[in-house]
């Protein structure tokens, strides 16, 4: 497994050739030589930065996925070679090292990124290229490259019925709604169809308040004290629809128990929240705030089971630097892409992308979710389920809620 970083630099502008100067800012450049019976596959996950934490891990788990398709004996009589990388949580870098790996170390797919601006970085590029990018985010929506497999759930299938259930009696009969995101595309565009879509059910104005905060942003002791100050406002029950990411995930909640808000009180629907963001907190404080994802790691069934015991062997076996008993939706969102790679490549008999692509018709998988995704010839979404989640004091979520099937992905929000 080849890893990308850039620290190295001035070691592979050196290998580069005589008189070549690459600048500062350049990805690490990695030639080396690709054997006849292996196929590359590249991974864009930053595992230092504000994404750290939840990101890096699903560079081991797209080589969990890979070691499992080689032990079966590889796709296409060949052997399946990661290549990782290191883009920091630098949205400039993914798009350098991702073209990198498409247009020198020839990979046949890139798996990578986690916030929208990351894949908005590096969609230009895999287009460019003709090259194909998976990503496991469910995301904003509103974007349909075919050069892009979209693993995870728009806001329809997703985030709309979260909001659904927190304005039901069965949830919380929600009335007014503080938004509160990081300031990048995903947040600002997800608010916005909340915000079509609230005023389609007659919500006024009135009953939503957003406000904005840098990626990587800590202190929260002004903001908290804001929606204090909303949820004394008359006009119904206040919930937070939270989209910040990264290291801001943990720095919120740790400001809500500090001011000793319940989700009694203010419940909050934290959009990225996933296990991985508990860890650390006393969560007994926090025990009944909410997240929606296409997977929990409370999921039921034998498909689950078998996930979870993988990653904590692979996880004891290789060192692995994250907790063995925790899974996160995006890290099964990145195993089922390799899957679903592997199958697509498999049935096309071929490595090239178009013939890659025309192979996702009628492709489905047996996710850990317990669900069966699915692939059709319609666009490169995904078929997702869809969960709803409460926090536990085991720095975990319970499953309040889940959709019956697999509801069709809407890639295109009509509220937006």
């Amino acid at each position: 497994m080849t890893n990308f970083t850039r620290r190295s630099i001035i070691k592979a502008a050196g290998v580069a050739g005589a008189g070549l100067v690459l600048p500062l800012s350049a990805p690490n450049i990695i030639r080396s030589a690709r054997a006849a019976d292996t196929v590359k596959l590249g991974c864009l996950f930053s595992s230092s930065g504000t994404m750290a934490n939840i990101e890096g891990r699903l560079n081991f788990v797209v080589k969990m996925a890979a070691d499992e398709i080689n032990a079966a004996g590889g796709v296409n009589g060949k052997m399946i070679d990661v290549l990782t990388s290191d883009p920091a949580s630098d949205w400039p870098l993914y798009a350098q090292i991702g073209k990198q790996m498409l247009q020198q170390e020839g990979v046949a797919a890139l798996f990578g990124c986690w916030t929208s601006v990351s894949r908005k970085s590096v969609l230009p590029v895999v287009e460019q290229s003709n090259g194909l990018l998976f990503y496991p985010l469910h995301f904003e929506g509103d974007e349909n490259s075919k050069n892009v497999v979209y693993v995870n759930s728009p806001p329809a299938s997703s985030v709309l019925p979260a909001v659904d259930y927190l304005m039901s009696d069965e949830g919380v009969s929600a009335k007014r709604f503080f938004m509160l995101g990081s300031d990048y595309v995903w947040p600002r565009t997800i608010n916005k169809q909340l915000k079509g879509y609230f005023a389609s059910k007659g919500i006024a104005e009135t009953a939503w308040k957003e406000e904005y905060v840098p990626l990587g942003f800590s202190n929260f002791q002004t903001l908290v004290n804001q929606i204090r100050a909303f949820a004394d406002e008359e006009g119904g029950q206040p919930v937070v629809i939270l989209t910040c990411v990264g290291s801001s995930i943990p720095d919120f909640f740790r400001e809500f128990i500090n001011q000793g808000i319940k989700a009694t009180d203010v419940p909050v629907l934290g959009l990225d929240v996933v296990e991985a963001d508990l860890e650390g907190l006393d969560t007994a404080p926090l025990v009944g705030h909410l997240n929606c994802w296409a997977y929990l790691q409370a999921a039921e069934g034998p498909a689950n089971e078998k996930f979870l015991a993988d990653w904590k062997g692979y996880v004891e076996k290789n060192a692995v630097p994250y907790r063995a008993d925790v899974s996160i939706d995006p890290m099964v969102s990145a195993y089922d892409s390799v899957h679903l790679w592997a199958m697509a490549a498999a049935k096309a008999g071929s490595f090239d992308v178009p013939e890659v692509t025309k192979a996702f018709d009628g492709l489905s998988f047996d996710c850990p979710s317990g669900y069966k995704i699915a692939m059709t010839a319609e666009n490169n979404y995904v078929s997702r389920g869809v969960f709803i989640g409460s926090v536990n004091e085991a720095q975990g979520f319970d499953i309040l809620w889940q959709s019956e099937d697999t509801p069709k992905p809407v890639p295109f929000s009509p509220f937006g």
